[in-house]
Order: C-alpha cells, then sequence, then structure tokens
C-alpha cells in the first residue's frame, strides 16, 4: 500500500492552524483529505465543494470506491467526506446536517474529518454522539476521524484499517470511536 508523507500531512494541517479565515481552514483539510483518500488504492476524488442543484447542501469531498481488495472493497462506490477543521468539537448541528446530506443521496455511509472530535463522549452517548448513535436505526453510518488519528497514520492500509475498525466499533457498540 502506498505510504503516506508525513511532511504533506503535517503541511497541510500548518496551513489549517496558520489560516486567517474558517473558509481558508476547510480548504486546508479538505486538501489533506483529499490526499489522504485519493491515494488508497481503488479511490480517487470525483467531486469538491460540489453544491445539489437546488444549491441547499454543499458536498465537502466525493470520492468513488472501485472497491479494490487492497482498498476499501466492502464500502460503497461513492464515500462523502465531510472537514471540519474548528478549534473545538463539532456539535449536534452539523452532525444532524451531514447525516441529512448522506441520507438525501440514498447513501448509508459517510466519513467526518473532525479535527477535534464531536461533541458529547461515547460513554455518556450524549450530544454528538447520540445523533450518531441514532443514525444506525436508518441504516447509515457515520464515523469520526481526528486530527490525532491522521498525524499517526503513515500508510493508507493505516487509514483503511482505521474506517474498518471505526465501522465494526459503531455497529457493535452503538458508538464512534472514544
Amino acid at each position: 500500500m502506498p505510504a503516506f508523507s508525513t511532511a504533506v500531512i503535517q503541511g497541510y494541517l500548518a496551513a489549517g492552524d496558520a489560516a486567517a479565515t474558517m473558509p481558508a481552514k476547510g480548504k486546508a483539510l479538505e486538501e489533506l483529505a483529499c490526499y489522504l483518500f485519493g491515494l488508497i488504492p481503488g479511490v480517487s476524488i470525483t467531486e469538491r465543494n460540489a453544491m445539489n442543484s437546488f444549491d441547499t447542501e454543499e458536498i465537502d469531498v466525493a470520492c468513488w470506491n472501485e472497491q479494490d481488495p487492497a482498498g476499501l472493497k466492502s464500502f460503497n462506490a461513492l464515500i462523502l467526506v465531510e472537514c471540519k477543521n474548528w478549534s473545538k468539537a463539532v456539535g449536534s448541528q452539523e452532525v444532524s446536517w451531514f447525516l441529512t446530506k448522506i441520507e438525501h443521496r440514498s447513501l448509508d455511509f459517510g466519513i467526518l474529518l473532525a479535527v477535534n472530535g464531536v461533541t458529547g463522549d461515547a460513554n455518556d452517548g450524549k450530544q454528538a454522539h447520540h445523533l450518531i448513535s441514532m443514525a444506525l436505526l436508518k441504516k447509515v453510518r457515520l464515523i469520526v476521524i481526528t486530527r490525532s488519528e491522521i498525524e499517526q497514520l503513515t500508510h493508507t492500509d493505516e487509514l483503511v484499517t482505521l474506517i474498518r475498525k471505526k465501522v465494526c466499533q459503531l455497529v457493535v457498540s452503538g458508538t464512534v470511536w472514544p
């Protein structure tokens, strides 16, 4: 599996840290998402910052997944990635909105890159954690990947393994990775 460049990852994170505006911070994380997911075997970036035809919903990153055995074989052909490069945890409102975007496209899976995670606690299942757990009732799985997890990645197989583990943990326990 392809290796990630620690310098490239740190460069995108540093660009986000140094950005003066929220859109610039978001763009840096979106660039990082494209870098990370674009290196997974069988995955290509098909859309960025794409609005639906009604101009009501924007998708940060859309990935086409050829379901390569070395990549995300058991996942949908289309994977949506939402990027939140916030200085605090992402709240219930934003998590709910991303879940809605997933459902509006008849999908059952999405990835939220939230550098500081989501509100609430996996142990008590409150706030944003509750919404992610409740989405399972609609057969929608949403996983959250944080900055600290991204900083530990060295190869695409580690990202694929992280995604698989997070989905399994979500489905089995009903909570996002603590």
